[in-house]
Protein backbone atom coordinates (compact mmCIF):
# COMPACT_ATOMS: atom_id res chain seq x y z
CA UNK A 1 0.00 0.00 0.00
CA UNK A 2 2.55 2.21 1.14
CA UNK A 3 4.69 1.86 -2.65
CA UNK A 4 0.90 2.61 -4.09
CA UNK A 5 1.07 6.02 -2.66
CA UNK A 6 4.59 6.42 -3.68
CA UNK A 7 3.61 6.27 -7.14
CA UNK A 8 0.56 8.17 -6.53
CA UNK A 9 2.28 11.21 -5.47
CA UNK A 10 4.69 10.56 -8.47
CA UNK A 11 2.14 10.89 -10.39
CA UNK A 12 0.59 13.65 -9.11
CA UNK A 13 3.88 15.26 -9.47
CA UNK A 14 3.98 14.86 -13.22
CA UNK A 15 0.50 15.81 -14.08
CA UNK A 16 0.51 18.92 -11.41
CA UNK A 17 3.60 20.24 -13.53
CA UNK A 18 2.12 19.68 -16.97
CA UNK A 19 -1.32 20.82 -16.04
CA UNK A 20 -0.24 24.33 -14.50
CA UNK A 21 2.11 24.82 -17.38
CA UNK A 22 -1.19 24.67 -19.71
CA UNK A 23 -3.27 26.39 -17.32
CA UNK A 24 -5.62 23.28 -17.60
CA UNK A 25 -5.05 21.79 -13.68
CA UNK A 26 -4.00 18.16 -15.09
CA UNK A 27 -6.85 16.47 -14.96
CA UNK A 28 -7.27 15.77 -18.56
CA UNK A 29 -3.91 13.62 -18.03
CA UNK A 30 -4.92 12.55 -14.70
CA UNK A 31 -8.85 11.00 -15.67
CA UNK A 32 -7.57 8.60 -18.26
CA UNK A 33 -5.08 7.39 -16.37
CA UNK A 34 -7.32 6.35 -13.29
CA UNK A 35 -9.67 5.05 -15.90
CA UNK A 36 -6.31 2.81 -16.66
CA UNK A 37 -5.94 1.79 -12.72
CA UNK A 38 -9.22 1.54 -11.63
CA UNK A 39 -11.26 -0.21 -14.56
CA UNK A 40 -14.02 -1.61 -11.61
CA UNK A 41 -14.72 1.79 -10.28
CA UNK A 42 -17.65 4.45 -11.22
CA UNK A 43 -16.99 7.31 -13.40
CA UNK A 44 -18.32 9.62 -10.43
CA UNK A 45 -16.26 8.24 -8.09
CA UNK A 46 -13.20 8.76 -11.03
CA UNK A 47 -14.04 12.31 -11.45
CA UNK A 48 -14.75 13.00 -7.73
CA UNK A 49 -10.81 12.07 -7.05
CA UNK A 50 -10.11 14.08 -10.37
CA UNK A 51 -11.81 16.93 -9.20
CA UNK A 52 -10.10 16.80 -5.85
CA UNK A 53 -6.72 16.97 -7.31
CA UNK A 54 -7.13 19.52 -9.74
CA UNK A 55 -8.36 22.02 -6.83
CA UNK A 56 -5.00 21.61 -4.81
CA UNK A 57 -2.63 21.81 -8.44
CA UNK A 58 -5.19 24.62 -9.16
CA UNK A 59 -5.07 26.40 -5.94
CA UNK A 60 -0.82 26.13 -5.78
CA UNK A 61 -0.89 26.69 -9.15
CA UNK A 62 -2.70 30.43 -9.21
CA UNK A 63 -0.75 31.27 -5.77
CA UNK A 64 2.52 31.52 -7.92
CA UNK A 65 0.79 32.69 -11.21
CA UNK A 66 -0.36 35.61 -8.95
CA UNK A 67 3.11 36.48 -7.90
CA UNK A 68 4.01 36.82 -11.13
CA UNK A 69 0.54 39.09 -11.62
CA UNK A 70 -0.79 37.35 -14.87
CA UNK A 71 -3.77 36.58 -13.51
CA UNK A 72 -7.15 38.76 -15.13
CA UNK A 73 -9.21 38.34 -11.90
CA UNK A 74 -12.05 40.92 -12.70
CA UNK A 75 -12.33 38.82 -15.67
CA UNK A 76 -12.05 35.49 -14.01
CA UNK A 77 -14.53 36.30 -10.77
CA UNK A 78 -17.35 37.52 -13.97
CA UNK A 79 -16.27 33.80 -15.59
CA UNK A 80 -16.95 31.94 -12.67
CA UNK A 81 -20.43 33.67 -11.59
CA UNK A 82 -21.32 31.28 -14.43
CA UNK A 83 -18.73 28.43 -14.54
CA UNK A 84 -19.45 27.67 -10.71
CA UNK A 85 -23.01 26.79 -11.31
CA UNK A 86 -21.78 24.56 -14.66
CA UNK A 87 -19.71 22.79 -12.43
CA UNK A 88 -22.66 21.89 -9.57
CA UNK A 89 -24.97 21.07 -12.48
CA UNK A 90 -22.19 18.52 -13.98
CA UNK A 91 -21.50 16.79 -10.63
CA UNK A 92 -24.84 15.44 -10.27
CA UNK A 93 -25.48 14.30 -13.95
CA UNK A 94 -22.36 12.23 -14.35
CA UNK A 95 -23.83 9.59 -11.50
CA UNK A 96 -26.17 8.98 -14.18
CA UNK A 97 -23.72 8.10 -17.08
CA UNK A 98 -22.59 4.44 -17.56
CA UNK A 99 -19.06 3.91 -17.33
CA UNK A 100 -19.00 2.86 -21.30
CA UNK A 101 -20.66 5.80 -22.36
CA UNK A 102 -18.67 8.27 -20.24
CA UNK A 103 -15.31 6.91 -21.73
CA UNK A 104 -16.76 7.21 -25.13
CA UNK A 105 -17.61 11.08 -24.76
CA UNK A 106 -14.40 11.50 -22.74
CA UNK A 107 -12.15 10.42 -25.34
CA UNK A 108 -13.93 12.40 -28.16
CA UNK A 109 -14.11 15.88 -26.44
CA UNK A 110 -10.46 14.99 -26.01
CA UNK A 111 -9.34 13.99 -29.22
CA UNK A 112 -12.00 17.11 -30.78
CA UNK A 113 -10.06 19.64 -28.83
CA UNK A 114 -6.55 18.36 -29.94
CA UNK A 115 -7.17 18.54 -33.12
CA UNK A 116 -8.74 22.19 -32.96
CA UNK A 117 -6.31 23.85 -30.78
CA UNK A 118 -3.47 21.82 -33.40
CA UNK A 119 -4.99 23.04 -36.49
CA UNK A 120 -6.00 26.21 -35.84
CA UNK A 121 -4.16 29.17 -37.52
CA UNK A 122 -2.59 31.88 -35.07
CA UNK A 123 -3.96 35.10 -35.85
CA UNK A 124 -3.83 38.78 -33.99
CA UNK A 125 -7.28 39.98 -33.16
CA UNK A 126 -7.68 43.05 -35.74
CA UNK A 127 -8.21 46.45 -34.97
CA UNK A 128 -12.21 46.22 -35.61
CA UNK A 129 -12.61 43.37 -33.39
CA UNK A 130 -10.35 45.50 -30.28
CA UNK A 131 -13.09 47.83 -31.25
CA UNK A 132 -16.51 46.37 -31.65
CA UNK A 133 -15.59 44.14 -27.78
CA UNK A 134 -17.29 44.59 -25.07
CA UNK A 135 -14.73 44.19 -22.53
CA UNK A 136 -11.23 46.01 -22.59
CA UNK A 137 -8.39 45.17 -20.34
CA UNK A 138 -4.60 45.64 -20.10
CA UNK A 139 -2.38 43.46 -17.87
CA UNK A 140 0.81 44.33 -16.36
CA UNK A 141 2.65 41.34 -15.16
CA UNK A 142 5.63 41.17 -12.46
CA UNK A 143 8.48 41.71 -15.50
CA UNK A 144 6.71 44.65 -16.80
CA UNK A 145 5.38 43.34 -19.77
CA UNK A 146 2.15 45.07 -20.88
CA UNK A 147 -0.59 42.80 -22.36
CA UNK A 148 -3.81 44.40 -23.46
CA UNK A 149 -6.78 42.43 -24.93
CA UNK A 150 -10.56 43.43 -25.33
CA UNK A 151 -13.36 40.62 -25.93
CA UNK A 152 -17.15 39.76 -26.09
CA UNK A 153 -18.30 39.61 -22.23
CA UNK A 154 -21.43 37.53 -22.86
CA UNK A 155 -19.83 35.16 -24.96
CA UNK A 156 -17.08 34.81 -22.07
CA UNK A 157 -20.05 34.47 -19.51
CA UNK A 158 -21.82 31.45 -21.21
CA UNK A 159 -18.55 29.92 -22.75
CA UNK A 160 -17.64 29.55 -18.87
CA UNK A 161 -21.00 27.56 -17.56
CA UNK A 162 -20.42 24.93 -20.79
CA UNK A 163 -16.38 24.91 -18.81
CA UNK A 164 -17.58 24.56 -15.72
CA UNK A 165 -20.94 22.02 -16.62
CA UNK A 166 -18.32 19.59 -18.80
CA UNK A 167 -15.54 19.87 -16.33
CA UNK A 168 -16.81 18.29 -13.77
CA UNK A 169 -18.84 15.86 -15.84
CA UNK A 170 -15.99 14.74 -17.57
CA UNK A 171 -13.38 15.09 -14.26
CA UNK A 172 -11.00 17.01 -15.94
CA UNK A 173 -11.32 20.49 -14.39
CA UNK A 174 -11.92 22.58 -17.25
CA UNK A 175 -8.96 24.24 -18.11
CA UNK A 176 -8.13 21.74 -21.45
CA UNK A 177 -11.28 23.51 -22.81
CA UNK A 178 -11.16 26.67 -21.49
CA UNK A 179 -7.46 27.83 -22.06
CA UNK A 180 -7.83 27.33 -25.95
CA UNK A 181 -11.66 29.00 -25.87
CA UNK A 182 -9.73 32.21 -23.84
CA UNK A 183 -7.23 32.35 -26.50
CA UNK A 184 -8.81 31.51 -29.90
CA UNK A 185 -12.23 32.47 -28.99
CA UNK A 186 -11.90 35.64 -26.50
CA UNK A 187 -8.20 36.71 -27.65
CA UNK A 188 -6.45 36.30 -24.71
CA UNK A 189 -2.53 36.46 -24.64
CA UNK A 190 -1.52 32.59 -24.15
CA UNK A 191 0.10 33.28 -20.82
CA UNK A 192 -2.95 35.33 -19.50
CA UNK A 193 -5.28 32.65 -20.13
CA UNK A 194 -3.14 30.13 -18.84
CA UNK A 195 -2.83 31.88 -15.43
CA UNK A 196 -6.40 33.62 -15.48
CA UNK A 197 -7.52 29.97 -16.04
CA UNK A 198 -5.97 28.14 -13.25
CA UNK A 199 -7.22 30.94 -11.07
CA UNK A 200 -10.86 30.23 -12.25
CA UNK A 201 -10.43 26.24 -12.14
CA UNK A 202 -9.36 26.34 -8.32
CA UNK A 203 -12.54 27.79 -7.94
CA UNK A 204 -15.00 25.72 -9.93
CA UNK A 205 -13.03 22.41 -9.30
CA UNK A 206 -13.74 23.10 -5.56
CA UNK A 207 -17.67 23.50 -5.93
CA UNK A 208 -17.74 20.28 -8.12
CA UNK A 209 -15.06 18.26 -5.08
CA UNK A 210 -17.40 20.10 -2.32
CA UNK A 211 -20.71 18.56 -4.27
CA UNK A 212 -18.90 15.00 -4.77
CA UNK A 213 -18.02 15.27 -0.96
CA UNK A 214 -21.74 16.09 0.17
CA UNK A 215 -22.88 13.13 -1.76
CA UNK A 216 -20.60 10.64 -0.35
CA UNK A 217 -18.84 9.80 -3.43
CA UNK A 218 -15.50 11.27 -1.86
CA UNK A 219 -15.29 9.77 0.68
CA UNK A 220 -13.92 5.88 -0.14
CA UNK A 221 -10.88 7.55 -2.45
CA UNK A 222 -9.69 9.90 0.43
CA UNK A 223 -6.05 8.04 0.90
CA UNK A 224 -5.13 7.69 -2.90
CA UNK A 225 -6.78 11.56 -3.55
CA UNK A 226 -4.41 12.85 -0.85
CA UNK A 227 -1.24 11.14 -2.15
CA UNK A 228 -2.00 12.46 -6.00
CA UNK A 229 -2.57 15.75 -4.50
CA UNK A 230 0.36 15.92 -2.45
CA UNK A 231 2.41 15.53 -5.64
CA UNK A 232 0.25 18.05 -7.37
CA UNK A 233 0.75 20.66 -5.03
CA UNK A 234 4.42 20.68 -5.27
CA UNK A 235 4.04 20.20 -9.37
CA UNK A 236 2.59 23.17 -9.42
CA UNK A 237 5.32 25.34 -8.12
CA UNK A 238 7.47 23.41 -11.22
CA UNK A 239 4.90 24.07 -13.87
CA UNK A 240 4.20 27.97 -12.87
CA UNK A 241 8.37 28.51 -13.14
CA UNK A 242 8.49 26.45 -16.51
CA UNK A 243 5.96 29.09 -17.71
CA UNK A 244 8.14 31.92 -17.99
CA UNK A 245 10.53 29.71 -20.17
CA UNK A 246 8.71 28.41 -23.29
CA UNK A 247 6.86 30.59 -26.02
CA UNK A 248 2.71 30.69 -25.68
CA UNK A 249 2.86 28.70 -29.27
CA UNK A 250 4.65 25.47 -27.82
CA UNK A 251 2.19 25.49 -24.73
CA UNK A 252 -0.77 25.27 -27.12
CA UNK A 253 1.07 22.44 -28.86
CA UNK A 254 2.34 20.67 -26.19
CA UNK A 255 -1.70 20.80 -24.92
CA UNK A 256 -2.92 19.46 -28.32
CA UNK A 257 -0.38 16.52 -28.47
CA UNK A 258 -1.33 15.93 -24.75
CA UNK A 259 -4.75 16.14 -25.76
CA UNK A 260 -4.83 13.82 -28.85
CA UNK A 261 -2.73 11.21 -27.64
CA UNK A 262 -4.92 10.84 -24.17
CA UNK A 263 -8.36 10.73 -26.38
CA UNK A 264 -7.24 8.04 -28.60
CA UNK A 265 -6.41 5.87 -25.77
CA UNK A 266 -9.43 5.99 -24.31
CA UNK A 267 -11.14 5.57 -27.30
CA UNK A 268 -9.38 2.85 -27.68
CA UNK A 269 -10.36 1.03 -25.01
CA UNK A 270 -13.63 1.79 -25.14
CA UNK A 271 -14.03 0.23 -28.40
CA UNK A 272 -11.89 -2.46 -26.99
CA UNK A 273 -14.20 -3.21 -24.01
Amino acid sequence: MPYEFVLLAALGLGVGCFGTLIGAGGGFILMPILLLLYPGRSPESLTSMSLAVVFFNAASGSLSYGRMKRIDYRSGLLFLSAGIPGAICGAWVVRYIPRTAFDLVFGLVLLAASLFIFFRPEREPSQAAKLNARFARTIIDAEGARHEYAYNLPLGIGMSFVVGFASTLLGIGGGIIHVPAMVHLLDFPVHIATATSHFILAAMSLAGTITHAASGTLAGTLPQTAALSFGAVVGAQFGARLSSRIHGRWIMKSLALALGLVGVRILVLAFWR
